[in-house]
C-alpha cells in the first residue's frame, strides 16, 4: 500500500498546484461572480466550482475507484458519507470570504482518506505560496522543511486560534462571544485567520498551540488532521474524547495537556448535522 499512497500523493499534489493557478489569476479579481449559500456570508465564487470540479475531474481520471466528498458537490445535494473506500475529501478554496475580499488567507484543502483514516493530507495557499502536507506515518513538511508542533502544555502561555464562523444562528453566536469571553483573560493571545485548514497548518507549523471551532465540515478539517497529527499534534472533539469528523465539532492542540485544558474552558455547542 506504501506504493500506491506515494503515487496517491504525488499525483494529488500536482493536480493541487495546478488548481492553485486557478485561485492565484482570479485573488485579485474585484468582480468576482459570486453566490451565497446558508445566508449573506456564507459565499461561493465561481473559483469555488472550478477549482474543486479541476480536483474531481484529474484525481477520477487517474483513481476511478475512488471516491468524492467536496464542499460545492455537497452543496448542491450530494451526500456526505464516509466509507471504507479510498475517498478525497476537497475544500476547492477554505477561506472564501477572505477571497473574495482579496484578504490572501485561502486555500486548497485535499485529504485522502482510506479506511475512513487520513492518509493524505494537502494545504495550499497559491497566494503566499504556502504549502503544508503530510503522508500517514512520515511526519509533516511546509514547503519540504519538517514541521513540528510548540509542544507547548501550559494554557496560559498559548496563542488560540478561533473563527466567528459563517453562521449567523443567535445561539451559535452567543457561543462564540462565551468562548472568547472566557479565553480571553486566561490564554496569551487569540488569532483568527478566516481558513479552519490554515488554522490546523498553523498548529501544525507551531506558530499557534491550538485551534478549536463548532460549525466546521469534514472537508475544513480533513487535510489538517494528518497535518497537525504528524507534527506531533493532538486532535480531540472540544468536549474530550475522540473527534467525530462528521460532528462539525474540532479541537487541535500542540499537547494532550493543553488540549485537555482548553477543553475544560469552552461553553460547548452542537451544530446540526449535516444529511
Amino acid at each position: 500500500m506504501s506504493g500506491k499512497v506515494d503515487l496517491f500523493f504525488k499525483s494529488a499534489l500536482s493536480i493541487t498546484k495546478e488548481a492553485g493557478k486557478l485561485i492565484r489569476d482570479q485573488i485579485y479579481n474585484r468582480s468576482k461572480k459570486i453566490d451565497r449559500k446558508t445566508c449573506d456570508i456564507d459565499l461561493v465564487t465561481e473559483t469555488d466550482k472550478a477549482v474543486e470540479n479541476l480536483l474531481i475531474t484529474n484525481l477520477s481520471q487517474a483513481f476511478p475507484d475512488h471516491q468524492f466528498i467536496g464542499e460545492e458537490s455537497s452543496a448542491e445535494g450530494k451526500k456526505v458519507e464516509l466509507t471504507d473506500v479510498p475517498t478525497w475529501i476537497i475544500d476547492p478554496i477554505d477561506g472564501t470570504l477572505n477571497f473574495v475580499h482579496t484578504f490572501p488567507h485561502s486555500c486548497i484543502s485535499l485529504a485522502l482518506f482510506i479506511d475512513k483514516q487520513p492518509t493524505i493530507g494537502i494545504i495550499y495557499n497559491p497566494i503566499l505560496e504556502q504549502l503544508f502536507t503530510a503522508q500517514k506515518g512520515k511526519g509533516a513538511f511546509y514547503n519540504g522543511n519538517v514541521i513540528k508542533v510548540s509542544g507547548q502544555t501550559d494554557l496560559s502561555q498559548a496563542l488560540v486560534m478561533y473563527e466567528l464562523g459563517t453562521s449567523r444562528d443567535s445561539e451559535r453566536k452567543e457561543n462564540v462571544k462565551k468562548n472568547i469571553a472566557s479565553l480571553i483573560d486566561i490564554v496569551q493571545g487569540m488569532r483568527s485567520t478566516g481558513s479552519a485548514a490554515l488554522n490546523m497548518a498553523m498548529v501544525a507549523l507551531g506558530g499557534a498551540d491550538a485551534y478549536f471551532e463548532f460549525g466546521i465540515h469534514i472537508w475544513d478539517i480533513a487535510a489538517g488532521e494528518l497535518i497537525v497529527t504528524e507534527a506531533g499534534g493532538v486532535i480531540i472533539d472540544p468536549s474530550g474524547g475522540a473527534v467525530d469528523r462528521l460532528s462539525r465539532r474540532v479541537l487541535v492542540a500542540s499537547s494532550e495537556s493543553l488540549a485537555e485544558q482548553l477543553s475544560a474552558k469552552l461553553t460547548q455547542f452542537y451544530p446540526m448535522p449535516v444529511d
